[in-house]
């Protein structure tokens, strides 16, 4: 290194002039910067700094190498380039080691310049620069604090790092000037060029220092850093050196023992599992290479294990097998009646499936039927009865609580304990490709950051794609087109809208009382008396028995709880019988009582006489329909509207509307509009612990509102639900049915419904029929006159009153207007 440097006396600084300034060619570097008091190769690229680099060997001077900002080393313009560089003298190497025009150049660092402008551009740059010379703001102690402290570093990186040569490092620890000793561990490092501009920029000696040392700290760290990662790879390597060298050995003892030809034969057996399974052309061509792969590991390989595991999932997976369908149109419709009673919707859809399923064949796709309705109404037992009218399989996948799309989706053999997703691994359980498949409980499908399981479902719920169904174990298409898929819901506003559109959905309802008891004399007693031994014991149960456990100790749009009541009775009989007691044989309504306790469902406060402000509505709920009582009172005030009875949104909108409409005719029934300044008023629905809402108790309301302000009597004997607008106009609203059942349960004789609500008379039991009144209404002056009783006679030449100064008014109006 000192011998480079004698090579170089010759070459003297440039001369500042008179204003200190010295003037020089320039060399543009496009990935280089080059210290002051370093020897580097300088390797030009441009034609600029190639012609530099000629002068300056030709005449024996020093040149500028500065770096360019957008390391283009044919940067020709001052801003192109930083300012800052350093003065170099140059000098031809003894050997070539690169082509190019010119011999490869060694270049020697002098001194930092900064320069000021420039003074030629072709054929190359010629700058003038200005000397910059190191500052020094602190104590001698402190900078040589630093200068050990750096070397102390450098001295690690050298131990750490085998591209620092040894002598580089003995001549580094050789250098007393801190400025030079800076410089030189500055080009050592391994960093970009933009810290090293940072470097050569700095002309504070303690401030250099401190952005060395921490480019040293980076520099041991990430070392260290690859030397533990080194370190742990070579031990890794040798493992498996060692491990493929003890399998060999293994191999060849096996072979020794007779072992290798059990091993073959299970190769073979597996082959032959593959070629009877039937697979498609792509999925066997799959099979077969992955089986080629397993011959060619050890037994006690990882990834043998792996790949075993997938081949044999490909052979379980039914690829064609599949059951005939049992296209007889009388034998399903038995069998449905036989295990279902009503249902009349469902039966005849699934009855019209099986009938296109035999003029059409496999024409048509599977339908994908979603069956949306309370619990306990029968949807999942319908299931099994479906697809033993078909005489399919039956397979039940609960999603209830599913949160990881890979559920749904499976997981990449890439991971440990990788599997199938549920779909595949029900498929294999039913072992044919065409059962009844239910996913039960779609609704209470949920999401977070593993993935949407609903969106997995997309592709398996859409008949024109699930015939190449891709699961992410198996990696190979699968036809799920075959599947007749039913999924069940309590709800389907929690079920995205794509998700709900593949879907055929169909509603079931709340069982009536009537159907309660059918169900419950025709299956569920039966049932039970079996299930407790005592069906040959001539137990019978009353209809006034069923009729009490339905109506006092079960609250519920199914029959589950139904049938856990008559199972505690049947309980309660069998201990009697199992003790040699005396026992009832038929169950009277006494007999409930004592066997159950105390009626568990109180009877409901109906209205019994005719009231202000107070009416009876009919509301939906997910055990059926019920009534409401709206109670509205004036209390002196200000004007304040006042709901409580834990009403939502929607339903404080209604009151608001209803009020609104009031407002609008209060002349018509000779309500001063002074009272609606002077009185508050507060709409209350009881049983406050329970949330209401909907815009169905929109008439409810306003009846209960106009009844208060008119002093008119509400006729007890109706219940009504509608929706109201601002004119009056009453819209039609949902779950007529149950609503209409409720009335008929509670003995209310007359029911107000929308007009556009006669559609939905079909629904309903003729029965329940024959037992009301049903009255249509199209505007809310209709629904008055139907409920609201005359008003008193005082309150009645009130209003006669008022209506007459309202006439007059309007004449004397009428007259100032002629006049005019």
């Amino acid at each position: 290194m000192t011998s480079g440097f004698l090579q170089f006396e010759q070459i003297q600084n440039a001369d500042p002039d008179s204003t200190g300034m010295i003037e020089l060619p320039v060399v543009v570097l496009s990935a280089q910067v080059i210290f002051p008091h370093t020897l580097v190769p300088l390797a030009p690229d441009g034609d600029r700094g190639r012609a530099a680099i000629q002068h300056a060997l030709e005449t024996e001077t020093t040149v500028i190498s500065v770096l360019a900002k957008r390391h283009d080393s044919d940067a020709a313009l001052i801003d192109q380039f930083n300012a800052i560089g350093t003065e170099i003298a140059v000098q031809s190497m003894p050997i070539r080691q690169v082509r190019g025009p010119i011999p490869p150049i060694l270049s020697q660092g002098r001194q930092r310049v900064r320069i000021v402008e420039l003074t030629q551009t072709e054929p190359f740059l010629i700058a003038r620069a200005r000397i910059v010379e190191d500052t020094f703001s602190g104590d001698e102690e402190q900078l040589a604090d630093l200068a050990d402290t750096a070397l102390d570093m450098f001295d690690q990186l050298a131990e750490l790092n085998i591209f620092i040569p040894d002598d580089i490092a003995e001549m580094i620890e050789q250098v007393e000037d801190p400025s030079e000793l800076c410089d030189l561990m500055s080009s050592t490092l391994d960093t970009t060029v933009d810290e090293r501009q940072e470097l050569l920029e700095q002309d504070d000696l303690l401030a250099r220092y401190d952005k060395l040392i921490n480019l040293l700290a980076r520099q041991i760290s990430s070392q260290e850093v690859r030397d533990e990662v080194d370190s742990a790879v070579y031990g890794e390597m040798a493992r498996i050196q060692r491990e493929a060298y003890l399998r060999e050995q293994m191999r060849v003892i096996q072979n020794e023992l007779g072992d290798g030809e059990f091993m073959q034969d299970d190769l073979d057996q597996l082959h032959q599992s593959i070629v009877t399974a039937k697979m498609p052309d792509e999925v066997l061509e799959k099979a077969l290479t992955e089986l080629k792969r397993l011959s060619t590991m050890p037994p006690i390989a990882p990834e043998a294990s792996v790949i075993r595991n997938y081949i044999e999932w490909l052979v379980d997976i039914p690829w064609q097998q599949r059951t005939r369908d049992n296209l007889n149109l009388a034998h399903a419709e038995k069998v449905l009646d036989e295990a279902h009673f009503g249902l009349d919707k469902v039966k005849d859809r699934i009855l019209e499936h099986i009938a296109v399923r035999k003029l059409a064949k496999d024409k048509m796709n599977s339908p994908i039927l979603c069956f949306v309705g309370p619990p306990g109404v029968g949807k999942t037992s319908l299931g099994r009865s479906i697809a033993k009218a078909l005489g399919r399989e039956f397979v039940r996948v609960s999603l209830g609580g599913v949160r990881d799309e890979a559920e749904i989706r499976g997981h990449r053999r890439t991971y440990i304990g990788a599997l199938p997703g549920r779909i595949i691994q029900t498929m294999k359980r039913a072992g044919t490709n065409n059962p009844v498949f239910m996913l039960d409980e779609i609704d209470k499908l949920s999401a977070d950051y593993r993935g949407d399981p609903a969106a997995a479902l997309l592709e398996v719920l859409d008949p024109e794609q699930n015939n190449e169904y891709s699961d992410h174990f198996l990696e190979v298409p699968y036809d799920l087109s075959n599947v007749l898929f039913i999924t069940t819901a309590n709800e389907l506003y929690t079920l995205p809208e794509a998700l709900e559109d593949r879907m055929e959905v169909i509603e079931f309802r709340a069982y009536t009382e009537e159907e309660k008891m059918e169900i419950a004399k025709r299956f569920l007693i039966p049932k039970q008396l079996i299930a407790h031994g005592i069906s040959r014991r001539g137990i019978h149960f009353q209809n006034d028995a069923l009729l009490t456990i339905i109506r006092n100790y079960t609250i519920e749009a199914g029959v589950r709880n139904l049938e856990r009541e008559i199972g505690n009775v049947c309980r309660k009989i069998t201990r009697l019988v199992a003790t040699k007691r005396n026992y009832p044989k038929r169950i009277t309504p006494l007999l409930v009582e004592k066997y159950l306790g105390p009626p568990a469902i109180l009877d409901a406060h109906i209205n019994n006489e005719d009231l202000v402000g107070l009416v009876t509505g009919l509301v939906w709920t997910s055990n059926g329909g019920d009534f409401q009582l709206i109670e509205v009172s004036l209390l002196p005030g200000k004007g304040n509207l006042t709901l409580t009875g834990q009403l939502g949104d929607v339903l404080q909108e209604s009151a608001q509307t209803a009020l609104s409409y009031m407002r609008s005719r209060a002349s018509e029934w000779g309500i001063p509009h002074d009272d609606f300044e002077n009185y508050d008023i507060h709409i209350h629905m009881p049983e406050g612990a329970v949330p209401k809402d909907g815009p169905s108790a929109g008439i409810t309301l306003a009846v209960a509102i106009i009844s208060a302000f008119t002093e008119r009597q509400v006729r007890h004997d109706f219940c009504m639900t509608g929706e109201v607008t601002l004119r009056g106009h009453v819209l039609p609203i949902g779950g007529v049915k149950e609503k209409v059942l409720a009335a008929r349960r509670y003995r209310i004789p007359n029911v107000i419904l929308p007009s556009d609500n006669k559609k939905d008379l079909p629904d309903i039991p003729k029965q329940a029929l024959k037992d009301l009144n049903i009255h249509f209404v199209d505007n809310m002056q209709q629904v008055i006159d139907l409920v609201l009783l005359d008003p008193p006679e005082q309150r009645q030449r009130d209003i006669d009153a008022a209506r007459e100064e309202d006439d007059d008014d309007d004449t004397g109006a009428e007259r100032e207007d002629q006049d005019n």
